[in-house]
């Protein structure tokens, strides 16, 4: 399913878009409230055309559960077709997984007649949908605001849907993380978290081993949520708990899957979405999952216990100090006001991190195609000088044209100036294939109008120039001719783009006739391999004259005349540029030697038949 792209450059514009607005403080409102007043449920508000649905945190699972901390295929759990745009498939090793515990969860309501018809309702009423959670029922909001995307329909349904959770544990593994940013949802997910909070960073780590200390500690942190006295027994419980061995454990599995490589992923818990990490002294947010998983693991480094702990019930401080923080400048030259800040960018530094890379894939793809639009420009002046030079050559008092004068007489000319150019464009559009290749691009950037003529009149204006290169240098007695053999995969790749039907939908509105290259590149020849046609015609040309054997002596005329039968074509729709019809111009002196040669070697036998037979193709035809 083809989803736009996000509309945030990147995740500093996500976060700051949060700040600018009441979505942050009103979901931990909704939170707070569910966690007191609704255990084991949800709570539901309507402001103007916004509906926010909050998970409690308060929920039945814990560690003792088998489930829990267990990750389970979506395609083996009969739910596919909740989610269906995501990888399914149990059998498959990128198979999308999620923790069976919450999956349970999540079931458990969609099964609810009262959460159905408050999300149909809001479907009807609202312009927007924001799922939040804290805890545990941050994982619930996750999968309700998965299931709502996987449903919709864009042309039935403009409902915006938002992500907006905190202290949220990992929910699946990195396919979870990659289907998301390959359906273009990276955007709807964000969750706020304590740099300190120990919770989002528990599932890294298997929880077989601990399941008294994480039951303890799930239980100290509902009854808390829960806003009631904290039992006695469990108070002494924790008291007589070791837990610093329980700690050093989370820290060494949170360490081993920050240095893990790309291929063992899969089997792991993995972060997803945009992460806002905060403090009292700053936040920062980053949306590139292994930045985000590096970035946990520094700040367990400098963590204690008993904060890490604490640290998970204090997001309603936070949340009133986020939006003052975004409100500032996010450039490392601007971060002498929070100290937190910039030992954070110095720490992504030291860990081997780019902070400026630390963006996920889909939203990078937007960076990168505004990095290209500023290229493109810079390469202007490349273009124009190509483009007066071809000028030049057309208007010559020799009446060579465009190809001829740079064949023939380039040298003179001061042939360094447009090789220099041609060099120039011609590795600017390396780049860009090689990001497309890479998949650093949007799929749609080369079906968008200004690239579309961009990087066709770049093959218009290049190409001639690199044919007359190769046959000023002898490269096709060495090599072959041009076109099967010396022609630039550059090229080659840029018209498969311009050849995709989808371009043909695209520039067809600009197309009121046939003559359509007068009206989009009236001074390019529309066949870029016209000139390496033309060589190919001087050569059978000169073979014909050469040829005594009737019998070989077809073919190449056959050749000829389907050469002879385009380039007319050509001429006649008027896509062709002026130099070809220049008076001393390679084709201009073919087409007359042809007309002259043509009658001669028509008289013999074998060669009338084929007249005959390519006329009667001709007649068929018409």
């Amino acid at each position: 399913m083809e989803v736009e792209s996000s509309p945030y450059e990147s995740s500093e514009m996500l976060a700051s878009f949060l700040a600018s607005t009441p979505f942050l403080e009103e979901s931990w409102r909704l939170c707070s409230f569910a966690n007191s007043a609704a255990p084991w449920s949800f709570v539901a508000d309507q402001r103007r055309e916004v509906g926010y649905v909050a998970f409690s945190g308060v929920q039945v699972i814990d560690g003792s559960e088998p489930s829990c901390g267990t990750l389970v295929a979506l395609g083996e759990c009969g739910c596919e077709h909740l989610f269906s745009p995501l990888r399914c498939n149990g059998e498959d090793e990128g198979a999308v997984k999620v923790d069976a515990g919450f999956l349970r969860l999540f079931l458990d309501f969609s099964h609810r007649l009262d959460f159905r018809n408050l999300i149909e309702e809001f479907q009807q009423k609202v312009k927007m949908i924001i799922l939040t959670g804290h805890s545990f029922g941050a994982t619930t909001a996750t999968l309700t605001a998965l299931w709502l995307l996987s449903q919709r329909q864009p042309k039935d349904s403009p409902i915006s849907v938002l992500y907006l959770t905190f202290g949220t544990p990992l929910l699946g593994n990195e396919s979870l993380s990659q289907a998301i940013l390959q359906e273009r949802w990276g955007e709807s997910f964000c969750n706020i978290v304590s740099k300190l909070d120990v919770l989002p960073k528990l599932f890294f780590a298997p929880l077989t081993s601990w399941t008294s200390q994480l039951n303890l500690l799930l239980q100290f942190w509902q009854f808390a949520m829960a806003a009631v006295p904290i039992p006695e027994q469990l108070a002494r419980e924790l008291e007589r708990q070791n837990f610093n061995e329980f700690f050093s454990n989370v820290k060494k599995y949170v360490k081993d899957a920050a240095q893990s490589e790309e291929g063992a992923r899969n089997d792991l818990f993995w972060p997803l979405g945009s992460y806002i990490f905060c403090s009292e002294e700053g936040a920062i947010c980053l949306d590139n999952a292994t930045s985000i998983v590096k970035m946990m693991h520094l700040m367990l480094e400098t963590d204690c216990l008993a904060s890490s702990v604490v640290d998970h019930l204090k997001y309603g401080d936070y949340t009133r100090l986020l939006s003052f923080q975004f409100l500032k400048r996010r450039d490392i030259n601007a971060l002498s006001n929070s100290s937190y800040e910039a030992g954070v960018f110095l720490a992504l530094q030291s860990s081997g991190v780019d902070p400026q890379m630390a963006r996920h894939m889909g939203n990078a793809l937007n960076l990168n195609s505004a990095y290209l639009v500023i290229k493109l420009s810079d390469m202007e002046p490349c273009w124009k000088q190509l483009e007066w030079y071809k000028e030049h050559c057309d208007e010559s008092h020799d009446q060579r044209g465009y190809y001829d004068t740079f064949k023939e007489s380039a040298a003179s000319w001061g042939e360094s100036t447009p090789n220099t150019n041609l060099f120039r464009l011609g590795a600017f559009w390396d780049e860009v294939i090689g990001m497309a290749a890479r998949n650093e691009l949007s799929s749609k950037f080369h079906h968008n109008v200004k690239w579309i003529k961009a990087y066709h009149s770049y093959r218009l204006l290049a190409e001639p120039l690199e044919i007359a290169d190769y046959y000023r240098h002898g490269m096709h007695m060495k090599k072959g001719h041009y076109i099967e053999h010396g022609r630039n995969w550059r090229f080659q790749i840029l018209e498969r783009w311009w050849s995709k039907k989808v371009v043909v939908v695209a520039l067809e509105p600009q197309r009121n006739n046939n003559k359509r290259s007068e009206s989009e590149y009236p001074s390019f020849t529309q066949d870029s391999l016209f000139w390496a046609k033309v060589e190919e015609a001087k050569d059978w040309l000169k073979n014909a004259e050469e040829e005594e054997d009737p019998n070989k002596l077809g073919p190449l005329l056959e050749k000829m005349n389907d050469f002879e039968t385009h380039a007319e074509k050509l001429i006649k729709t008027g896509e062709v540029s002026k130099d070809v019809l220049a008076k001393n111009s390679s084709y201009t002196l073919w087409a007359e030697k042809w007309k002259d040669l043509k009658p001669k070697l028509s008289q013999l036998p074998s060669i009338l038949v084929l007249n005959e037979m390519d006329c009667d193709h001709k007649e068929i035809e018409a």
